[in-house]
């Protein structure tokens, strides 16, 4: 029967005894320590007819300790052998120029590249014709030798040499071609480059060039030019840094004729192309003038009617 008070609220049933606390049972023996984890956990068996899951593991190398290293201690079988040779007067003295070039000025590299397509049909064209009039091959050295001399003379610095506190101009052009001979290289000079035609170029190279094979050349045949040009291309070379031949300021170098890719007129083609480069004397021509010059030859390289004459 539910006891009601004067509030009319019934009263809560008063709450159960609470039960005596039951004995504390007796510590449990120690567990035995877990076995250490394996390498890898074990994966769960793949469901039947599910595919295979592929992983993959980052390759290594044998153990050092697996390597067979050969013994330090046996020798090598066979003859290896050194012997000196005296470096013969030439190879001393283009060692010493080359060195003093390196020592005296502030020798800098600029490039750029042409397009031989028209030299090219243009040599082609005409090869047969020249030879029968003249008895001498048409080369490519020479349309380089005359774009070389207007540029030369468009950029006059170029063609100028430091001395003392002075700069000297020339308005002459005097090219000195480097010439590989079984000797060693060198590099006799043609004169008033600027003044010559194509015929009359080609027949002093040739002459200069049978006088530097049989070793007959003289010392007044090599000296006093005022620029040089090399063509490492007749022997495969893609692109070098020419050292300067001093006491000029500047050096051209023409290189093989490779056929590569080149975008014209937003088209994509095949076009035979040759690298230029132009070391050249920091302390005395700057870049605008190096690049006004490799620009020069450019222009007229890629347009031969415009420097070929005497045909």
């Amino acid at each position: 029967m539910t006891q009601v008070n004067v509030t009319g609220i019934a009263a809560p049933k008063a709450a159960a005894p609470a039960a005596a606390p039951a004995a504390a049972p007796p510590p449990a023996a120690a567990a035995a320590p877990a076995a250490a984890p394996a390498a890898a956990a074990a994966r769960p068996a793949a469901a039947k007819g599910a595919a295979p899951v592929i992983t993959s593991k980052a390759a290594s190398g044998p153990p050092l300790g697996a390597l067979k290293l050969a013994d330090p201690t046996k020798t090598i079988s066979g003859t290896r052998t050194e012997h000196p040779v005296p470096m013969n007067k030439m190879r001393q003295r283009i060692a010493e120029r080359l060195k003093d070039a390196q020592n005296t000025a502030a020798m800098l590299t600029t490039f750029n590249e042409c397009d031989m397509s028209k030299l090219m049909a243009f040599r082609k064209a005409n090869l047969q014709a020249f030879v029968k009039k003249y008895g001498v091959k048409l080369s490519f050295m020479s349309p380089f030798l005359k774009a070389a001399a207007n540029a030369l003379m468009d950029q006059p610095v170029v063609n100028g040499v430091i001395v003392g506190s002075d700069i000297i101009y020339r308005d002459y052009v005097d090219i000195s071609i480097a010439v590989a001979t079984p000797r060693g290289l060198v590099v006799p000079v043609l004169r008033n480059v600027d003044s010559m035609d194509y015929p009359r170029l080609e027949l002093e190279m040739n002459a200069l060039g049978n006088k530097a094979r049989k070793g007959q050349l003289s010392p007044a045949d090599m000296q006093g030019g005022t620029f040089t040009l090399s063509n490492g291309g007749v022997f495969g070379s893609l692109m070098s840094m020419p050292i300067i031949n001093l006491p000029q300021s500047a050096i051209l170098g023409m290189h093989a004729i490779i056929q590569r890719p080149v975008a014209v007129d937003g088209k994509v083609e095949i076009r035979p192309m040759m690298y230029l480069a132009l070391t050249y004397d920091h302390r005395l021509i700057d870049g605008r003038e190096a690049v006004l010059f490799l620009r020069k030859v450019k222009s007229g390289v890629e347009d031969p009617t415009s420097i070929l004459a005497g045909i």
